[in-house]
């Protein structure tokens, strides 16, 4: 029967609990409110600290004789890198009689394709003045270089074709002089090699016209090219204002900072696999939450709500105590202070039936260091603990933190409540907790949630969990015996079993 409930939990466990997961994100605000916060002042410090170099920027209409409607802009991509070559950065330093390495010049500039025919070159100097004038010789290197290699691409494509023309011509004159060879006769095959003779000077004479007229045409379309290749934007400095500059990068370091916070927050939560939700809290310790507390100082609007629970839980525990003849302890996980302010509350609530000796266990110096002040019950140490008289209350108070010796808690009470602060503990170690607890023989009533998540609505009631939670004693009044004295009969106290992974757990 164990072993299908705890496969039928495995599998309807989900393998994150995305609703864990936003809590513990959520517990972790100051990280990742820092970042944004840090990348936000980074941002701001980076424009006023490094700003931009003096730049200029200008505009160049590039036509080529090879455009069509339906180009994907491999035409202006080609310019582009033609743009960041070493000829054309030569070019632009000898118009500028500047001694500088053309593979250091290109560095500073860079071509951008707008539209297939507009290219867009912005320029970086030392002032404004040597940008504009970086990027006037920029703009002129380039359009003499494209007005060129148009040029050499239609000479070349005129010289072909007058070469073919030329060699036409030469086999023509050669048909032209086996024509003027031949004699007139009466021979049948003479006739017909002279009619292909005309023939072939025909054909000659046709392609010979062809190929003049398509060099001329690749001359004459040459033009047209050529006068649309033009700065049609002339180069101007280009206005940096230092109070948009240091409001973008502010803006784009407080997103990159929330973000970066945002997935180190997770990451650390999935790693640490620390509970923060009250489910979880009471599985992995085997006991229900019966309070839940803040941490620090509750704010203005909140300290009588503050102040009423922990009238409650002291009540509840004063009734718990007043209920039992075996000494109760309370333990703490991460919030010593808070379980300090507890026993002294609940000291000072049963100090008026009989006196109260508090049995300090914890690590620091809450309750040994504190002053006393009129009225407060008596504070001894641990080692001091057997010395308390028996006609007097014990009230333990101690750790569970890693390094406890467990086998010195039982010394503090034989009953006890767990005060853990949430998110402090891992979900191993409140295991491990709840096992040492149960091997020693000492029951939790209860647990008080220490800083809860507000926005936690899960239920941290173990409901078939051990019958020792407040809502529930496993005490009984005995039958009266002959004496006639009615006795307080202890039923056998039975650990609770433990879950061995969260999956099980839940």
């Amino acid at each position: 029967m164990t072993t299908r409930k705890t496969s039928e939990s495995s599998a309807a466990a989900p393998l994150l609990d995305l609703q864990a997961l936003v809590v513990a994100v959520r517990r972790r605000r100051r990280l990742w409110c820092s970042l944004a916060l840090l990348g936000l002042l980074i941002g701001a410090a980076v424009a006023v600290l490094l700003p931009p170099p003096p730049s200029a920027v200008t505009k160049v209409l590039v036509a080529h004789q090879e455009d069509q409607p339906n180009d994907t802009g491999t035409l202006i991509r080609t310019d582009v890198e033609l743009l960041g070559t070493t000829r054309i950065a030569d070019q632009a330093l000898r118009s500028l009689k500047s001694p500088e390495k053309p593979e250091d010049f290109m560095r500073d500039y860079r071509g951008t394709g707008l539209t297939n025919n507009l290219l867009q070159i912005d320029v970086t100097g030392d002032t404004d003045a040597e940008a504009v004038a970086r990027a006037k010789a920029l703009a002129d290197a380039f359009v003499a270089d494209h007005v060129k290699r148009m040029r050499e691409t239609a000479d070349a494509e005129a010289k072909a074709l007058l070469d073919q023309r030329d060699r036409m011509q030469d086999e023509l004159a050669e048909v032209n002089k086996a024509i003027g060879g031949r004699s007139p006769g009466s021979d049948p095959k003479a006739s017909a090699s002279i009619e292909s003779l005309f023939a072939r000077r025909a054909e000659l004479t046709s392609r010979i016209a062809d190929f003049g007229q398509r060099a001329e045409e690749a001359r004459i379309g040459t033009p047209q090219p050529i006068a649309g290749t033009q700065i049609v934007d002339a180069p101007r400095a280009v206005r940096h204002s230092l109070p948009r500059a240091a409001v973008t990068n502010a803006v784009m370091g407080l997103v990159l900072g929330l973000v970066l916070g945002l997935a180190l927050a997770a990451v650390g939560a999935v790693v640490a696999d620390r509970p923060v939700l009250r489910r979880e809290i009471a599985a992995n310790l085997g006991a229900s939450i019966i309070a839940e507390l803040p941490h620090r100082p509750a704010r203005l609007w909140q300290r009588r709500r503050t102040r009423a629970a922990r009238e409650r839980l002291t009540a509840a525990l004063a009734r718990t105590v007043r209920g039992s003849a075996e000494p109760l302890s309370l333990l703490e996980l991460g919030c010593a202070r808070n379980t300090s302010v507890i026993a002294l509350n609940l000291a000072g609530a049963l100090a008026a039936e009989r006196p109260v000796v508090i049995v300090d266990g914890l690590p620091g110096p809450q309750l040994a260091g504190r002053r006393p002040k009129p009225g407060d019950p008596t504070v001894v140490s641990g080692e001091r603990a057997a010395d308390v008289p028996h006609q007097e209350r014990r009230l333990g108070v101690g750790s569970v933190s890693p390094g406890t010796a467990w086998t010195d808690l039982q010394y503090l009470g034989t009953q006890t409540v767990l005060v853990v602060r949430a998110g402090h503990g891992s979900a191993a170690w409140l295991r491990t907790v709840a096992r040492q607890l149960a091997d020693q023989r000492i029951p939790v009533i209860g647990v008080v949630l220490i800083d809860p998540d507000p926005r936690d609505r899960t239920d941290g009631t173990l409901w078939d969990g051990p019958h020792t939670a407040l809502r529930g004693r496993n005490e009984r009044p005995a039958p009266q015996s002959g004496t006639g004295r009615r006795r307080r009969e202890r039923l056998p106290m039975w650990a609770a079993r433990v879950p061995d992974s969260d999956q099980e757990a839940r």
